[in-house]
């Protein structure tokens, strides 16, 4: 890769692929994953070399996440806005079905990155909460609430 030495391409290509997947997961269905990994690289070496972090996955996880979380917050706006528009205007919107994975898409990024590690990726509580910045306890709390939610869509679509 140009611009970068041996040591920094050597840990783009390890995490890459890892981090696009979970970037696929955690944001929001109108960013790419690749633009959010790609947004969260250039974040990073802003500040400094990619392998002179301890653990480069984890904090490019966590970029991940609060990337996706600020996405996640613009395009609710951007809806807020249309939605105001369209309730002015007499034409109306287009219908919208939904769909498992929609509901899916009514978690916050955290909650979304922490189900997925958990029960896609097989890692542990502590694993995540040492990944994501939270405590053993908060990354349990995270997931505990995010099913709660999850279950009760589900149960209001029945």
């Amino acid at each position: 890769m140009r611009g970068l030495g041996e040591e920094e391409t050597a840990v783009v290509t390890e995490v890459y692929e890892p981090l696009r997947r979970f970037a696929g997961v955690v944001g929001p269905l109108e960013v790419d994953p690749d633009d959010l990994v790609q947004e969260a690289f250039l974040r990073v070496l802003r500040h400094g070399a990619l392998s002179g972090l301890e653990n480069p996955g984890a904090y490019l996880r966590r970029v991940v996440v609060n990337l996706a979380a600020d996405h996640r917050r613009r395009l609710g706006r951007r809806r807020r806005a249309l939605a105001r528009l369209a309730a002015s205007s007499p034409s109306g919107v287009d219908p919208v079905f939904p769909s498992d994975v929609a509901d899916l898409l009514h978690l916050e990024p955290r909650a979304r990155a922490v189900l997925f590690m958990h029960d896609v990726e097989g890692y542990s509580y502590q694993e995540i909460a040492n990944l994501l910045g939270l405590s053993d306890s908060a990354a349990r709390m995270v997931a505990s609430r995010a099913r709660r939610r999850l279950r009760a869509a589900f149960a209001e679509e029945v």
